[in-house]
């Protein structure tokens, strides 16, 4: 048994329970690591094992990473798990937590529940970007969405879709996303996106205030390859990869397939995304 901790930071009115998390983890005899930044910056201990980066981290065969945050810091720790079967348990200190969705109070008790196999792995679909002029090297997969927006201009961008090689559309607007069915709930739904239940395998293409009012947001299945050309009025667009960001041409051809890994979330809690969705959302209420 071996447990990762990672986090972006050390805010202040978290610093107890991550004290309180090290303290846990020491008085149960459970060997663990700790992201370095993170350990520099907790002078109360002095950690015997940290990890830098991804290649040190594989190197301590962790069983689970705790990640502490919210979803954006989730979103981190799919680059750390790349091509490994280690799940992720997302320990909610943000504002939604649809990803890191076990609050701070029930922290211990799940890892009591993981320690004694009392848990559930649940799998989602990762995308996996391509393109001629490589971008995102060794990080081309995202759990959420790849975008394409417009940068240093407010002119519009121009980006035509194609399915398997077929024409599906011409998109002019502001950008477009293209997201999971785990980031159908993130930006895309901001945009007017329909929300997929995590279990569903499908992409969707959702515009960003689209000129044309008839176009909408559309579904495809996840076994379609997409490809996309961009043109606009500026030689360079801004190109996302969850967290990721790179500036690309019209030079480049980008395509989004699914990958062929996916991302582990642990899970202890009998609790359905809808019931996520009703209580994230206050549905009924």
């Amino acid at each position: 048994m071996n447990i990762a901790i990672y986090s972006r930071d050390v805010k202040e009115n978290h610093r107890a329970l991550f004290l309180s998390l090290i303290d846990f983890l020491k008085n149960h005899e459970i060997p663990f690591t700790i992201f370095s930044d993170i350990a520099e910056k907790l002078v109360e201990y002095k950690f015997e094992k940290t990890y830098e980066d991804r290649s040190s981290l594989i190197l301590q065969k962790p069983d689970l990473i705790i990640c502490m945050g919210g979803d954006g810091t989730m979103l981190d720790t799919v680059i750390l798990t790349k091509d490994t079967d280690i799940p992720v348990l997302g320990v909610n200190l943000g504002r939604l937590g649809f990803l890191a969705n076990i609050n701070k109070e029930e922290l211990f008790q799940t890892i009591d529940h993981f320690v004694n196999g009392k848990y559930e792995i649940e799998e989602r679909m990762l995308l996996e970007v391509n393109s001629n002029i490589p971008i995102f090297i060794n990080e081309n997969i995202a759990l959420n969405d790849l975008t394409f927006l417009r940068a240093n201009s407010s002119s519009m961008i121009e980006v035509k879709v194609y399915a398997n090689g077929e024409f599906l559309n011409n998109y002019f607007a502001d950008g477009l996303i293209i997201a999971t069915s785990t980031g159908s709930t993130g930006y895309s739904l901001s945009c007017g996106g329909p929300i997929l239940h995590p279990k569903s395998h499908n992409f969707v293409i959702t515009p960003i205030a689209p000129h044309n009012l008839n176009i909408r947001p559309i579904v495809m299945p996840d076994d379609v390859i997409l490809s996309f050309e961009i043109k606009g009025r500026t030689p360079e667009f801004l190109c996302t990869l969850d967290s990721r960001l790179a500036y690309i041409t019209s030079n480049h051809l980008i395509s989004v397939k699914k990958a062929k890994n996916t991302f582990k979330i642990l899970n202890v809690k009998d609790n359905s995304f809808l019931e996520a969705l009703k209580y994230k959302l206050h549905w009924g209420n």
